[in-house]
């Protein structure tokens, strides 16, 4: 049979709705109420595939799934022997792809371009047997028409951002040859057009489109990267940065100065770095906190953006990846009256999180509890938190000293980096405190090394801190997608030494598909090291501490290293072997 033919014109919905019953994906039952239902003006004109889609019927061939926008797609693509695709913004050039058409013949016949290549142009389509419009492309782009298929909704959405933004883009531009005189090579085109103002309603566009965007796409961090042409915007998602746009340069400047604008930055000091916060809500009127950081490089300021998610202090450790006997031991430390509890780990391993997260949990209407940070991170209403103001003499060991004085029971200080903060959360911890803060080093054990270099006596290290927590961050493998994979003894035990753990019996690959953005993972969980400080780990700590031996006690007693921790995850499904390889340090090298 031809299926082709069957579906010849203009897409109906009753022929769609009659195959879709003979092909066994929906109910005769669900088919006559489509059928009978009287259409609203708008479902009316809402493209056939989209407004079955919208009914939510079940998909008779996927059980427990429902017949949405991408399964029918698939299957209209199937019938109409076409290549589908699913359109991923991060991946799409959007000045080059709406180059191709003018927004009004992409509306006009519901069609997208998605890729230009050397010598085709990708169009995406909602009507696969109408092709009137190839030759008018071909004509003006000068290449071979491909055309795919792809979720008409998807369509409709993309189109109106693609040509909204790119639109602002252009007109903010002030033409093709406006440059930036900010840089470092102070390249002045004369006879340009003036550069956008930080308050140009395109600029405000592009700036609510991007914010929008990040939110969307789950970006921790936004960067805008002046260059010598353009400015880059890249967002970091789940730990790995993604090209997302290029700015002509004196938009990109004006973006960054409208950011500055909000943040209540000095937008005429661009020489020097500046710090910044601003709330934003989101579409579901959440409200989201970013913190905002500038830097003069050779091209102009680059701006990096860490977006805070307002959800963090609602997690349970559970969500953080903290179960089973970890969490135990850590929150035997948090449940103590007084003393240290230290988490470390690089830059972007979740401290911060599992900070708020513990302080949220322990912080009852019975207790204290005060922070000195620098910046305040997330801004929690049952915390009383200040912020480090260097030029006034309030740095972290001032802040604790004068939150002393105000009866806390509970002390989060941002961050231990210099022999007098150390001394004051020692301080703290002996006159009755319990004390959090964050320290920066590879593994626990290698804590207690830190904080003998900073001049803290191993006796006030043995009397004070009740332990530590090391932990990375891992990519989790995406649960619409994963796929049973196989691993080697040897690549096993590679990530277990020096245990000899069995390798588990079943373990998962990442495969990719259009919840995860085709990388195969989604989210992120923490690997947990937890050295609690027993008697026998006190007696390692003198004044020429032996970290090897250190190391090897607390593992003796217990502590799983963070490859370790990392490889239950694997055996769990959670994760892969490559992932917790290319996170966590080997133990022997830590």
């Amino acid at each position: 049979m031809n299926h082709a033919a069957v579906f010849e014109g203009v897409l109906d919905l009753r022929r769609l709705v009659t195959d879709l019953v003979a092909d066994g994906r929906l109910k005769q039952t669900d088919a006559n109420m489509l059928l009978g239902a009287t259409r609203s003006r708008e479902q009316a004109m809402m493209h056939p595939l989209g407004y079955i889609a919208s009914q939510n019927f079940d998909d008779l061939t996927r059980p427990t799934k429902t017949l949405n926008g991408d399964a029918l797609t698939d299957w209209l693509a199937e019938k109409a022997k076409m290549p589908v695709v699913h359109i991923d913004p991060l991946k799409i050039d959007v000045p080059k792809v709406t180059e191709v058409m003018s927004y009004a013949f992409a509306k006009r016949h519901g069609i997208l371009c998605v890729q230009v290549t050397q010598d085709h142009v990708i169009i995406a389509c909602t009507q696969p047997f109408i092709t009137g419009w190839e030759p008018q492309i071909e004509h003006v782009a000068r290449k071979t028409v491909k055309r795919v298929l792809a979720n008409p909704v998807d369509i409709e959405r993309h189109t109106v951002e693609f040509y909204t933004l790119a639109r602002s883009v252009n007109r903010a531009s002030g033409g093709p040859t406006a440059s930036a005189v900010t840089n470092f090579e102070q390249l002045v085109d004369l006879g340009t057009a003036t550069d956008p103002d930080a308050n140009d309603q395109h600029i405000v566009k592009i700036v609510d489109w991007l914010l929008q965007y990040a939110y969307d796409q789950r970006a921790s961090d936004i960067h805008i990267e002046p260059r010598r042409e353009v400015g880059r915007i890249r967002f970091r998602i789940d730990g790995v940065l993604h090209n997302v746009y290029e700015l002509p340069i004196n938009v990109a400047t004006a973006v960054t100065s409208r950011f500055k604008v909000l943040a209540r930055m000095n937008i005429a000091e661009k020489r020097k770095p500046q710090d910044g916060r601003i709330k934003t809500r989101r579409t579901d009127e959440s409200e989201v906190e970013l913190r905002m950081s500038t830097l003069p490089t050779a091209f102009g300021e680059k701006l990096v953006m860490r977006i805070f998610d307002p959800d963090v202090l609602l997690r349970s450790f559970t969500d953080l990846g903290l179960v089973g006997e970890d969490y135990n031991r850590w929150r035997a430390m948090l449940d103590r009256p007084n003393g240290i509890v230290l988490v470390t780990g690089p830059t972007g391993s979740g401290k911060t999180t599992t900070l708020y997260s513990s302080l949220r949990q322990i912080a009852t209407p019975e207790v204290n509890v005060s922070t000195i940070e620098d910046p305040i991170e997330m801004v929690e209403e049952s915390f009383n938190q200040t912020q480090v103001h260097h030029k006034i003499g309030l740095d972290f060991a001032a802040g604790i000293r004068s939150l002393m004085r105000q009866d806390p029971d509970i002390i989060m200080v941002g961050e231990i980096r210099d022999l007098e903060t150390a001394q004051m959360a020692v301080q703290a911890a002996l006159t009755g405190h319990l004390v959090l803060s964050t320290v920066h080093t590879n593994d626990a054990p290698s804590t207690v090394a830190r904080l003998l270099d900073l001049g803290i006596p191993s006796y006030l290290i043995n009397a004070t801190l009740l332990g530590v927590m090391a932990q990375r961050l891992v990519r989790t493998l995406c649960p619409h997608c994963k796929e049973e994979g196989q691993i080697t003894a040897d690549d096993w035990q590679q990530l277990v030494a020096p245990w000899k753990v069995n390798v588990p019996p079943k373990i998962y690959r990442p495969v990719g598909c259009l919840e995860c953005r085709d990388t195969g993972y989604l989210g992120r969980q923490g690997l947990y090291e937890i050295l609690p400080l027993s008697e026998s780990i006190k007696e390692k700590i003198t004044s020429d501490c032996n970290l090897q031996e250190l190391r090897r006690q607390a593992m003796k007693e217990g502590m799983r290293t963070l490859r370790l921790s990392g490889a239950q995850k694997v055996a769990a499904g959670l994760t892969t072997v490559e992932e917790v390889m290319r996170v966590a340090p080997p133990p022997e090298k830590a």
